[in-house]
């Protein structure tokens, strides 16, 4: 199991908490999400098939609970499968 997929297993058991930056961007990227831009502390993603955007903040190295799950939500919303 990759990393990508035991992340993926622990936000699905909704544990948002303690999440490392690093592995959520890498987790965003699998999922085919591609960094538009940083402004700042703020990273942008943006997905070819989605309207939407992702906006996600390092903080000491740990992404924001909430941003998580509104990224998990996104998925969920528009059934977003992990590109291999």
């Amino acid at each position: 199991m990759s990393k990508q997929e035991k992340l993926l297993r622990k936000l699905l058991n909704g544990q948002f908490k303690n999440v490392k930056f690093s592995e959520l961007k890498q987790l965003l990227l699998a999922f085919g999400f591609t960094l538009e831009r940083v402004n700042g502390s703020h990273h942008i993603f943006v997905h070819k098939d989605i309207s939407e955007i992702v906006n996600i903040q390092n903080v000491k190295g740990e992404a924001k609970p909430y941003q998580i799950k509104q990224i998990m939500q996104l998925i969920e919303k528009h059934d977003l499968k992990m590109e291999d």
